[in-house]
């Protein structure tokens, strides 16, 4: 890339992390130090405020940038990515988000809580979110170096690496100053900016082709090598049995998953109703429709444009295939529109990154404070101290996340996202759904939904070839592979299911009607939420 290009997105990048500090700094000398202020903003946010900082939260660098780019290489397989993330609001919408705004207050684990005993369960559900969010950030870490490699020119590692700790540095620096109402603010600008530039982008393919898809979709099979094949589904998934079950493993995950990622449950408790967060979905839903529709444009047009081979020769998961969209939409290398609509998409791709790893390290660390601290160490600990414990907390995940981001630099960051979305599925959804449908629901099942889907999805990740066994793998000089799919969903998500209906038939506890009936009360009316 030119040094126009460097300067630019440079100056673009410093101007969004100087708006969003400049918020985070006001907000931070506004607030109050309370838990509520810290993890709920206050339940001050209106419905389309909290739409569009849900959409914010959602619209990931694992959909701007991985969805793109892996129909770009794989065609219409790569759209399962888009219909997943899509179909998944449907759950959200009319399974949880009512329900779970009117049970909890602060995270997943208040929910299911609220009718078992505390401990072993705030334990249990709290160790599955911080697992859930770490692997939900290690992918926008792995964007965001994949991103500024490309601006730099695709070739520093260091750069990379530098790239990964200072993302890291903000997101703590971000969560522990401005909490829940900073991280809002900062995703609904964020939301407005990648909007903005889908659209813009979407629009100029679409002008490339004179609005005829037929043609856009000819030209991108034309050119992806692989004739027809592109546009049929088969070409990533259909090999064998083996990547069809990857397949359907990979749609459970997307679909299911959703309703269990803690960073998007806590979204529902910074608005003042439950009907409230039932319109923020509707307002979530329209945005993030709109968006993935416009991803499947993004990606066939940098499959027809950029040509597969130039997406894989920048960066072989994909993860370039939207800004290498925007440089030639612009005219080309060396032109002043490439350089400045290049500019302006690795921008608001950086922008993308930053917000959503506030969100989740947000989430992350209010799990680690409100549900493992207050568990484990000071039972009844007050309000101050707790989110004290959760900014000690946010600088922990941080690092962690770093680390392993450094590690799988180079996988596709939507494919990291499943994997995340597949061990949400696995230990979230059960224990919620159950814990909100089953009058039966114990406390030895909870704590078996947990663990039982949560330590077989991250075991099958170990044992897949994601981290060893072929030339992709995270560690590809060793082979310790045993579980042939690269996503654990098909196996461990009925696995979490069946361990907590085993858990409950198998405890001697009896379930107290009294609660259940409480609960089922409190999720249906809204009677005596917070």
């Amino acid at each position: 890339m030119t040094g126009d290009h460097q300067t630019l997105a440079l100056l673009l990048f410093s101007t969004f992390v100087a708006v969003t500090l400049g918020i985070t700094t006001w907000v931070s000398r506004q607030r109050h130090g309370s838990a509520e202020e810290f993890y709920a903003g206050g339940r001050l946010f209106s419905p389309m405020e909290n739409g569009f900082a849900i959409a914010g939260d959602y619209m990931s660098a694992a959909s701007f940038l991985g969805i793109s780019g892996v129909i770009a290489l794989y065609g219409y397989d790569g759209m399962l990515y888009s219909v997943g993330f899509l179909v998944a609001w449907l759950v959200v919408l009319f399974l949880v988000a009512e329900l779970v705004r009117n049970c909890g207050r602060f995270t997943l684990a208040d929910v299911v809580a609220a009718r078992m005993s505390e401990r072993p369960v705030r334990i249990a559900a709290g160790t599955s979110s911080v697992t859930v969010s770490v692997m939900y950030l290690v992918a926008q870490m792995v964007g965001a170096g994949s991103l500024v490699a490309l601006l730099l020119g695709g070739t520093s590692e260091t750069a990379r690496t530098w790239t990964v700790i200072g993302v890291g540095a903000l997101m703590v620096i971000y969560v522990s100053l401005g909490g829940m109402r900073a991280t809002t603010w900062i995703q609904i600008v964020k939301a407005v900016l990648l909007l903005g530039g889908t659209v813009a982008l979407t629009a100029l393919v679409l002008v490339r082709f004179h609005g005829d898809l037929d043609r856009l979709l000819r030209t991108a099979a034309e050119r992806s090598g692989h004739g027809e094949a592109f546009l049929a589904p088969g070409l990533a998934y259909g090999g064998d049995w083996t990547s069809r079950f990857d397949f359907i493993s990979l749609g459970l995950a997307l679909v299911l998953g959703t309703a269990g990622l803690p960073h998007i449950l806590s979204r529902f408790y910074t608005v003042p109703t439950a009907r409230a967060a039932r319109r923020s979905v509707v307002w979530s839903i329209g945005l993030i429709g709109g968006f993935y529709l416009m991803t499947i444009v993004l990606g066939f047009g940098a499959a027809a444009l950029v040509g597969p081979d130039a997406v894989r020769a920048s960066n072989a998961a994909g993860n370039t295939a939207v800004p290498l969209l925007a440089l030639d939409l612009g005219g080309g290398a060396g032109s002043t529109g490439g350089t400045v609509l290049f500019a302006v998409v690795a921008a608001v791709a950086f922008a993308t990154i930053l917000a959503v790893v506030a969100g989740v390290t947000l989430a992350s660390s209010a799990s680690v404070a409100h549900d493992l601290y207050a568990s484990l160490r000071r039972r009844g600990a007050k309000p101050r101290s707790e989110v004290a414990v959760a900014r000690v907390a946010a600088v922990g995940i941080g690092a962690v996340a770093i680390a392993l981001g450094l590690l799988a630099r180079d996988l596709n960051v939507a494919f990291l996202v499943g994997l995340a979305f597949a061990v949400a599925a696995s230990a979230n959804l059960p224990v919620l759904l159950y814990s909100l449908f089953w009058r039966g629901f114990t406390t030895r099942g909870a704590v078996w939904a947990v663990y039982g889907g949560l330590v077989p999805a991250v075991a099958l990740v170990l044992l897949s070839p994601v981290v060893s066994g072929s030339p992709q793998s995270l560690f590809p000089g060793v082979d310790f592979q045993f579980f042939p799919l690269q996503n654990p969903g098909l196996v461990s998500i009925p696995l979490g299911f069946l361990a907590g209906w085993i858990g409950t038939v198998t405890s001697p506890e009896v379930p107290d009607a009294g609660k259940h009936a409480e609960t089922e009360v409190r999720s249906l009316t809204g009677a005596g939420a917070v």
